[in-house]
């Protein structure tokens, strides 16, 4: 009985596809192992099929008399050899689903199995073994399948992937880590290096490990920069930083920042005791006494870097207590540009003088910001920027308050050189020029307060 009717018909049409790239001497494969379980017209209609592939148009419809014409073959036998093709994975056929006076199929042609890949799979192996019987299978696959060389009397050196490929990862990633910690640590530790000596980290370190605090999670790089600013602006000591530490500590062993930072304000609101006082700024003044060997400017730069805000605001206000209000707003413009105390100071002295000895919030945060983009982290370099922009600075002033005092009363901090606002060219590079009667009156004045 013939199958084949009603099922394909010389009037139906075909298109073909090639679905894979063919293995170099495929044909070989189809002739001596396909071939014998196929049969030679399967491997003919293969290789019209794959004819068509690269010459005809991929879109071009073709009728199956053609197949017929090509093969010298009725449609019955192109229509059984079509399913022996298809069973060993050779061809996948589709048929169009639109109802239509002519069925439209689809032949993908895919490659055949290498002669190694062949003899790998158990079901084609045994196949050819039932054809061409075992020995002719044994001849067959000893002429495609050539045996392994022998290495006896040899010891195998091949490098493993691990010590190849692993290694290098290895000392890849170690780079790559290195390389982020160091990244890392530039942008926690930014600006002088002598600002940390303000806190003893070793000792807070082990009094948190006494509290049985992981002093690794509180103490990162993030916390240690903040605990140094609040240091310097509020002028604690690193007893007040423990007890600010562990009030602001949460459930999970983290360090809530503003918490931290209302316990050092608190702090700071309350009355230090006399002695513990007395030895703080006594050891400080007589620091900055050994160390003013140089000019009264050098003397200048390195008071502005060793007090704090709160100290300076005080001087500014002749000794009057500082409020609460200003040193929120200096603690706040600190944490979050990253300035350290020295370079607040600057901001402070320079913003209050502009502004009628007012902190302006908004103007103070505009030129912060503009120093943490220019990378600004010492002293010098904060007065020498306040001077080369200084008339932007006043700009930005005018842009904020309506009631501004005429250039010619405008009053300007005593490290600013008035002779050099007429030679802008030479500002950014010329050194700071001070009075050095101030100078000399203020670090009096601040190094009294330590008697």
């Amino acid at each position: 009985m013939n199958h084949s009717i009603g099922r394909l018909l010389p009037v139906d049409g075909f298109k073909v596809r090639n679905s894979g790239e063919m293995p170099r001497n495929f044909h070989r494969s189809l002739s001596h192992l396909y071939q014998p379980i196929v049969g030679r017209l399967a491997v003919s209609l293969y290789h019209l099929l794959l004819s068509e592939a690269d010459l005809a148009d991929q879109d071009a419809v073709q009728t199956h008399h053609s197949l017929m014409a090509y093969l010298s073959a009725p449609l019955d036998k192109i229509y059984e050899a079509r399913g022996r093709l298809e069973a060993l994975g050779l061809l996948r056929t589709y048929r169009s689903k639109e109802e239509s006076e002519q069925t439209i199929y689809i032949y993908a042609v895919h490659p055949p199995f290498t002669p190694e890949e062949f003899f790998q799979d158990d079901m084609l192996a045994l196949l050819l073994t039932h054809e061409l019987g075992q020995d002719k299978y044994e001849q067959v696959k000893s002429r495609f399948v050539k045996p392994e060389p022998s290495v006896e009397g040899y010891e195998e050196i091949t490098a493993s992937f691990d010590a190849v490929f692993h290694h290098k990862m290895m000392e890849s990633v170690q780079r790559e880590t290195e390389v982020m910690a160091e990244q890392k640590r530039s942008q926690e530790y930014r600006g002088p290096r002598t600002s940390e000596g303000r806190v003893d980290f070793t000792w807070l370190r082990q009094a948190l490990h006494k509290r049985m605090y992981p002093s690794e999670r509180i103490l990162t790089g993030r916390n240690k920069k903040l605990i140094v600013q609040l240091a310097s602006l509020y002028d604690l000591s690193n007893v007040e930083l423990e007890k600010a530490v562990t009030w602001a500590i949460d459930e999970n062993h983290c360090l809530v920042e503003e918490e931290f930072k209302a316990a050092c304000h608190d702090f700071m609101k309350e009355e230090k005791t006399g002695q513990h006082a007395s030895v703080d700024d006594r050891e400080k003044w007589a620091s900055m006494e050994k160390g003013t060997t140089g000019s009264k400017e050098d003397q200048f730069v390195e008071m502005l870097e060793q007090i704090s805000p709160r100290e300076l605001l005080e001087d500014l206000s002749n000794g009057n207590s500082a409020s609460e209000q200003d040193l929120k707003l200096i603690r706040d413009v600190m944490t979050e540009q990253g300035m350290t105390a020295g370079v607040m100071n600057v901001l402070v002295h320079y913003v209050m003088l502009k502004t009628d000895m007012k902190l302006s919030k908004s103007y103070m945060e505009k030129i912060a910001s503009h120093w943490a983009r220019k990378n600004v982290t010492t002293v010098r370099q904060a007065m020498n920027l306040a001077k080369a922009e200084h008339q932007k600075y006043q700009q930005w002033g005018r842009q904020k308050t309506q009631k501004r005092a005429s250039q010619k009363d405008e009053v300007i901090p005593v490290w600013f050189n008035k002779e050099e606002e007429k030679q802008p060219t030479a500002a950014s590079t010329a050194e700071p020029q001070v009075d050095k009667e101030d100078i000399a009156a203020r670090i009096a004045r601040l190094t009294n307060r330590g008697n």
